[in-house]
């Protein structure tokens, strides 16, 4: 990583993706789903956009994922220049991934929650993939946008992602990760400060939906 005195500080505007069934219907989708926006979520994308257009992005930043691509659409139109993260994709939550709710999918997902809030970060979900491994793929995503010569630049993520994202950009410890609250299209914007970490200006902003 290039030291943060000889390369332009970053101004980040990090969203969630917009809805999907999955999200409506309360299903887990991770990294092994790739769903698209419903009605609803092509809306709240374009409410997004309606708010934010005159922001000068000079870059955009997705995941693999079709969902994340839909939701910037309306500033790729825009020929703003789209990059694909793979490490920026959502965490992979194994057999619960695509599972319609049930009494002992949703007890083993809060059993798994409630083992990383407490810092064991290296359990996953049968088949899945844990935080901390999600965490240090981010660091490698992380370091590309900080290298760039990209100055205002927009990230579209996933919710769980979004929230180790968070803990890597402002050097909070990641069992706490679920302090950061996220809807659809919600937005955190956040300033480079000193030494690679970022200051949070605006935190789950939903106004413009």
């Amino acid at each position: 990583m290039q030291n943060s005195d000889t390369r332009i500080k970053k101004t980040i505007y990090l969203i969630r993706h917009g809805q999907t069934d999955f999200n409506k219907q309360g299903i887990v989708q991770g990294s092994g789903v790739d769903s698209s926006l419903n009605e609803e979520g092509h809306l709240q994308a374009n409410k997004f956009y309606d708010a934010f257009n005159h922001i000068p992005f000079n870059k955009i930043y997705v995941t693999e994922l079709q969902r994340t691509h839909q939701t910037v659409a309306p500033f790729a139109n825009k020929n703003i220049p789209v990059e694909i993260v793979p490490e920026f994709n959502e965490i992979n939550w194994g057999i619960l991934e695509g599972k319609v709710p049930t009494k002992e999918n949703t007890e083993t997902f809060q059993r798994i929650l409630a083992q990383w809030r407490i810092g064991e970060l290296d359990i996953s979900i049968e088949n899945g993939e844990t935080p901390n491994a999600m965490y240090n793929r981010q660091k490698t995503g992380l370091n590309r946008v900080l290298n760039s010569e990209h100055e205002t630049i927009l990230i579209c993520m996933h919710g769980r992602a979004m929230r180790s994202f968070l803990c890597l950009l402002t050097g909070t410890e990641l069992h706490k990760m679920d302090d950061f609250e996220h809807n659809n299209v919600c937005l955190y914007l956040l300033e480079e400060a000193e030494n690679n970490t970022f200051t949070i200006k605006l935190r789950n902003y939903l106004d413009h939906l």
